[in-house]
């Protein structure tokens, strides 16, 4: 069945380009009219056409458009680099019902650079580190049977996160799961050549490796209870 999405037009792909030599106030309030009508209006296309999607495989994830696209304004607060604007428009798709403010998430964003695609816990916060970290080591075999399938591999590579050098406090250095327990992030990521951004093979690109990831984030997920979800922090949302 056709997607409805139909690709971003090649002035949106220029909007993005332009916007990483002109990344100042001045020359982005006179276009946001360009960005708003050749980046975010076929970008709310493209995750409606995901979420129509996801409700046939991953119900749980599906995620308002308005709430899944980040805002194209950084925060700056703390951060050394104070350009005011990200030169990517990305999405993320967060399952919901769980008691925690790190959910697994589908992920993906577009560049003039690259389609980045992924997904997992990123970032959590210090409790949620301690459940997956006190939850893998009698469950690794299960999260590893999916990460160790041929197709997944293929299409988004290992197991990716920043990790201790050694392991944390209280849990077993020889324990066979010790590369898992280190992580501090637990995700999946692949680049796709920006070139797919401009027709209807983005969204095929993308439902294909959602679909592959949807059992990593499953297994994820588990250790957290049901619950009443924590909204995400006003920077994340649209």
């Amino acid at each position: 069945m056709p997607s409805g999405f139909s690709g971003f037009p090649p002035e949106g792909l220029k909007f993005l380009r332009d916007l990483k030599r002109n990344n100042r106030r001045e020359w982005f309030q006179p276009r946001k009219e360009t960005f708003d009508l050749h980046v975010r209006a076929p970008m709310i296309e493209l995750v409606t056409a995901l979420n129509s999607e996801l409700a046939r495989f991953a119900p749980e994830y599906v995620t308002d458009p308005n709430r899944a696209i980040f805002r194209i304004y950084r925060d700056t607060r703390f951060s050394a680099d104070k350009t005011p604007y990200k030169t990517h428009i990305a999405a993320r798709f967060p399952r919901r019902g769980l008691d925690t403010s790190a959910p697994s998430v589908f992920y993906f964003s577009v560049s003039a650079d690259e389609i980045g695609v992924g997904g997992g816990i990123y970032h959590p916060d210090p409790q949620s580190i301690l459940t997956i970290r006190t939850y893998i080591p009698d469950h690794h075999r299960e999260i590893r049977r999916v990460l160790e399938k041929r197709s997944l591999k293929q299409a988004l590579g290992e197991l990716q996160g920043d990790e201790l050098r050694r392991m944390p406090k209280g849990f077993d250095p020889a324990h066979p799961a010790a590369d898992l327990i280190r992580k501090k992030d637990w995700f999946l990521y692949a680049s796709l050549d920006a070139k797919l951004a401009l027709g209807p093979e983005l969204f095929k690109e993308l439902r294909s490796r959602f679909r592959l990831i949807l059992p990593v984030l499953e297994a994820l997920a588990k250790p957290f209870p049901a619950g009443k979800a924590v909204k995400a922090p006003p920077e994340v949302r649209s």
